[in-house]
């Protein structure tokens, strides 16, 4: 098959989890607990799980069927095809002291490059921002509080410049509000970035859709339960 006709479906499960879905190769990042994120875990099936930190609303890969692989800290790894590095970083702005590590992760799978930034708690310095190199579609975190909110968001976007952005930890109805009520809507990263925006219920891309020449490009799924 050409590569210009492979698609990737990303779908949002909720919360900061999605479901990756390439040629032959299925990837869910950061499955969650429903009894404590407040939202229902839909049944999902993956090859591959990625787990930035050990907080239950994150690490729950026993919810995925089918799983040959989770991936849960800093490294290189080759799986099924799919190249992910993994990349130290902190759950907070004060090097972990308060939050611990969070592992952003870099995923190369049928011909595109995605980065799940995990509940990354502060700006990326330019040194990581270059060591991640070229970016198609970056799900970051844009709630604050637990994570970097909005305008700490559109600071990390401009430093990685991706071609297309997947809002996520932010707050949305249903949420358990005794641990998420003091999360940000989207609509205050929407209002900050100033970028092209699209609303859909799932993201179907290949990379014959990354153009060098566009502009950043924010898609703001709706959760797929």
């Amino acid at each position: 098959m050409l590569a210009s006709l492979i698609v990737m479906d990303i779908v949002y499960l909720g919360h900061s989890s999605f479901k990756l879905r390439g040629k032959s190769v299925s990837l869910v990042t950061d499955p969650y607990d429903s009894g404590v994120v407040g939202l229902k875990y839909p049944p999902t099936e993956a090859d591959i799980v990625t787990v930035s930190h050990d907080h239950k609303d994150h690490n729950q890969s026993n919810l995925i069927g089918g799983v040959k692989k989770v991936i849960s800290g800093a490294g290189e790894y080759e799986i099924a095809g799919v190249s992910i590095i993994g990349i130290s970083q902190f759950h907070d702005d004060v090097k972990g002291e308060k939050r611990g590590k969070n592992i952003v992760y870099i995923y190369e799978i049928d011909g595109l490059r995605l980065c799940h930034l995990g509940d990354l708690g502060h700006v990326i310095s330019d040194e990581i921002a270059g060591q991640m190199g070229d970016i198609d579609v970056l799900m970051i975190p844009t709630g604050g509080f637990y994570t970097i909110g909005p305008k700490e968001a559109v600071e990390v976007v401009s430093k990685i410049d991706p071609y297309f952005v997947i809002p996520m930890h932010y707050r949305v109805k249903g949420l358990n509000q005794d641990g998420f009520s003091q999360l940000l809507p989207v609509e205050d990263f929407l209002s900050n970035s100033g970028l092209s925006v699209e609303k859909m219920q799932k993201f179907t891309i290949r990379k014959d859709d990354v153009a060098d020449d566009q502009s950043v490009k924010v898609i703001v799924l709706e959760n797929g339960r």
